[in-house]
């Protein structure tokens, strides 16, 4: 597992270095537009807490950090209009995964009938 990198962007935006464009906050969750999206919808949904991967929360996250990050997938897609017809929910985890910022987050894309998730290689 990755060590927390208390530099990454996500961290600067947490802690209101950079900004960005809320969509929704709690006491647990973040979410924000992408900056550089990928689909109509393209917002991304993280835990305020300082968490590398889906494995490294599991394993160190409160019961209610967990099911406030769930519930905020939920919130956000509906207030997005995209929780129907449907969207895509994506997390890369460590470098094999793609992932390119270390800290925990999910992509909610959607607006669009999206394409196959993976091309076989």
């Amino acid at each position: 597992m990755s060590t927390y990198d208390e530099n990454n962007i996500f961290a600067k935006i947490l802690r209101g270095e950079i900004p960005c464009k809320k969509v929704h906050e709690d006491e647990h969750t973040l979410a924000f537009e992408d900056i550089a999206p990928q689909a109509p919808v393209h917002t991304l949904v993280i835990p305020k807490g300082k968490y590398v991967s889906v494995d490294d929360f599991a394993a160190r996250a409160t019961d209610a950090e967990i099911g406030a990050l769930i519930r905020a997938v939920g919130k956000v897609a509906r207030l997005k209009g995209v929780a129907d017809p449907g969207y895509r929910l994506l997390s890369n985890i460590g470098a094999e995964g793609g992932q390119v910022v270390p800290h925990l987050h999910f992509h909610i894309l959607g607006g669009v009938k999206l394409g196959t998730m993976l091309v076989k290689v």
